[in-house]
């Protein structure tokens, strides 16, 4: 049973159980406790099984109130009281709280949210045990065995008289452990075992970094100041110049004040590099958390740092709503990355959490970007976030010239101007590596007929199926839709079936051709699928010398390739003139974050931008004068258009599988709002996608000038919205503070 609260005055008047429970609908439920349990035996934040409807379902318990508002007779009693101490405490409750007011969505998701799968579908937790190793021979035996394997030696010298030990030690100590763990327990020198919690400790060795430059050295006494109280630190760097040693430094001087430190990125991508970075300093006891772990190893871990014996979160855009033993930093990498924003369900943003979580927890929040999002740069104009910068390049390199080429007039060979192509040809003579740039995979966007015209329309959407030439597929990017490449035209049945446009396999193709004794990796979600496949063409590339890189902006975001020179975009004009007003900024963002990829060494690096605008006035200014420059032409844009971050908006979506019922539910709300103020309604109208996985679909948006009162009016929208005749014949949802129109 839950341990009673402090204070509990073991009165007799029989508890309340007020449970939050993962379903759609607003508030919470209250039930009886179980009969065979005391009164003192139940406390907020324990999970209970209970009746609902005809069936059961695992809540949070989130208050111990003494009377309901429904009749104490027609209350259910819960089924059982799951777990032994709570796992979620009250401040933490709190929070989560917050964040279902916000965004307007269902507290008992929110909460459901913050747990493990597990957690969140089974009665009971699993046993506490962590995962070792320790030696199955004698020590002389063991270093015997492994004379001539310089890799296992090292490993068998970590145990000494300190075993066993988990691998996270034993990856602080010599780096990924992998292959030489699997080779020593084949050989029977290593054997599996567990840890209690007590076993595994919490012990925490930092090593020193590299020494920090004047800025460096700056931002990070910046934020030290901040320790113990909070504060919201905006850190600016360009590309390479050494934000994750600021980072570094920081989780440092708060592991030795006995706290912990949660770290966000964006993507699984990023995560494998930086475990191993923090790891190699901080030692063993940083915590991994993604999504694609196991759901027993989830849990596990998230018990770790629940408990304190983890202090170091390292995790994606979930991560911000899970407990963390005395949390004293966050740091959220990337902030202007669009991934830490939650497009389904509980539609969240990490990055604006993060601020909060700090700021409710009494500690400092730092967001680091070469890029920082509009809303960030106007937090820090109003002095809400403290603006730190690095301008140079760590280690002295210089910063990449950046051309832009004017292929207007080219002739152009899979995309690929002539410039181009005698660009990375004389780079990759040189012994140096190149990256072509294409935020699109596959091979084509589209396959068309030339005789009758016919384009591969996905049947599902309102948009194209991308050719898939090396699955042979016709794939759509947005649901997922598939069917064979056809041989003939199924319109005219003529053999004049082309692919338009281009992909990174495309590309692939063409410069394996052009240049076919050098080594090319293509980097995109389909090459990098499988488990363990991304890591292993990162390998490829810092073990090669003249190489070829092709790939999405996964290859833009954080990684660090010393010997890339030569950076080609082929395709940079799609952010220009998109009727999202965001695409310039994101646009913006992400030429930056590719170009700063060359020239991370010692050997100056180049950036050359294909483009058909070259006198476009967003992409001049990012060109002469850089992102600070671009970012403020930009903020004077959406000053005068009233756009964010100058005003808040909320976008209500619908869909149906009737074209009608999605705005007919939102012309009916618009009606029934009457009276809207200050807050304007645009709207409805159809979206810009307007049929998707075979629904179609509608939204309404809602702005106004001052957070406040939109969310005032957000209350009678969500009291009305559910009324209307209309409401169960769509499917209907809210996104407060949204990044994407579609």
């Amino acid at each position: 049973m839950c341990r009673a609260p402090a204070g509990y005055n073991g009165g007799m008047t029989p508890l309340i159980l007020r449970v939050a429970l993962p379903a759609p609908l607003p508030g919470f439920f209250d039930y009886l406790p179980p009969e065979d349990a005391a009164q003192g035996d139940c406390v907020p934040g324990c999970r209970v099984l209970v009746p609902f409807g005809r069936g059961s379902r695992i809540g949070l318990i989130v208050e111990c109130p003494a009377e309901s508002e429904v009749a104490r007779e027609r209350l259910r009693a819960v089924s059982a009281i799951l777990d032994s101490e709570p796992l979620l405490d009250p401040a933490h409750l709190d929070f989560l709280r917050w964040a279902a007011d916000y965004y307007h969505h269902p507290p008992g998701e929110v909460m459901s949210a913050a747990l493990p799968l597990r957690l969140r579908k089974q009665q009971r937790a699993l046993p506490f045990l962590i995962p070792a190793y320790r030696l199955a021979v004698s020590p002389g035996e063991a270093l015997d065995a492994t004379a001539r394997a310089p890799r296992q030696r090292a490993l068998v010298e970590c145990f000494g008289a300190a075993q066993p030990l988990t691998r996270a030690t034993l990856a602080a100590k010599c780096g990924d452990p992998a292959a030489p763990l699997r080779a020593l327990l084949d050989k029977g020198v290593l054997a599996r075992c567990e840890l209690t919690p007590d076993q595994a400790g919490a012990t925490v060795e930092t090593s020193p970094g590299h020494r920090l430059n004047a800025e460096q050295a700056a931002a990070v006494s910046a934020v030290e100041e901040a320790f113990g109280g909070f504060g919201a630190f905006l850190l600016q760097g360009v590309t390479g110049s050494g934000k994750t040693e600021v980072y570094l430094r920081l989780a440092a001087g708060v592991l030795a004040r006995g706290d912990s430190v949660m770290v966000l990125v964006p993507e699984i991508s990023l995560t494998p590099q930086l475990q191993q970075r923090f790891a190699e300093r901080l030692g063993g006891g940083v915590a991994l958390l993604h999504s694609g772990l196991s759901e027993g190893g989830r849990e596990q871990t998230w018990q770790r740092v629940r408990q304190g014996l983890l202090r170091v979160l390292l995790g994606t855009r979930s991560s911000v709503l899970y407990p963390v033993h005395r949390l004293g930093l966050v740091i959220v990498d990337e902030e202007h990355d669009s991934s830490f924003k939650q497009q389904e369900g509980f539609r969240y943003s990490a990055r604006d959490l993060a601020v909060i979580r700090a700021q409710r927890a009494e500690c400092p929040v730092l967001l680091g970007s070469a890029t920082p999002s509009l809303e960030s740069l106007r937090n820090a104009e109003l002095g809400r976030y403290r603006l730190l910068q690095l301008r140079e390049r760590a280690g002295g390199a210089r910063p990449p010239r950046i051309d832009l080429l004017d292929i207007r007039d080219q002739p152009l060979k899979s995309g690929l101007s002539e410039p181009l192509l005698r660009e990375l040809e004389r780079t990759l003579e040189r012994g140096e590596q190149a990256m072509v740039f294409i935020n699109r995979r596959g091979y084509a966007p589209v396959l068309a007929c030339y005789d009758c015209g016919w384009v591969s329309d996905c049947p599902r959407c309102d948009a194209r199926q991308t050719v898939h030439r090396g699955s042979g597929l016709l794939w759509c990017h947005h649901c997922g839709s598939q069917r064979r490449i056809p041989h003939r035209c199924p319109g005219c049945g003529g053999s004049e079936l082309h692919p338009l446009g281009q992909g990174t396999e495309q590309l692939e193709e063409r410069l394996a051709a052009h240049f076919p004794d050098v080594p090319l990796i293509r980097v995109d979600r389909d090459a990098t699928a499988r488990k363990g496949s991304l890591q292993a063409l990162l390998d490829r590339v810092h073990a090669a010398d003249a190489a070829l890189l092709v790939g999405t902006q996964m290859l833009a975001k954080g990684h660090h390739f010393p010997n890339v020179t030569l950076v080609g975009v082929v395709d940079a004009d799609g952010g220009l003139f998109s009727a999202d007003f965001r695409a310039p900024e994101r646009m913006a963002q992400l030429l930056v974050q590719v170009a700063g990829r060359a020239g991370r060494g010692d050997k100056p690096g180049r950036v050359l931008i294909q483009t058909r605008h070259p006198d476009h006035p967003l992409l001049q200014t990012l060109h002469r004068e850089g992102y600070e420059a671009f970012a403020r032409a930009a903020m004077a844009e959406r000053r005068e258009a009233a756009w964010p971050p100058y005003s808040y908006q909320a976008l209500l979506r619908a869909e149906a599988g009737r074209s009608d019922l999605p705005m007919g539910f939102l012309e009916d709300l618009v009606a029934a709002l009457q009276d809207t103020g200050e807050v304007e309604l645009w709207g409805p109208v159809p979206a810009p996608m307007a049929r998707r996985e075979g629904r179609y679909r509608a939204h309404l948006l809602v702005q106004a000038g001052r957070r406040d009162r939109l969310h005032r009016l957000l209350d009678r929208l969500m009291q009305i919205a559910p009324t209307l005749p209309g409401a169960r014949k769509v499917r209907w949802s809210l996104d407060v503070d949204p990044i994407d129109n579609y």
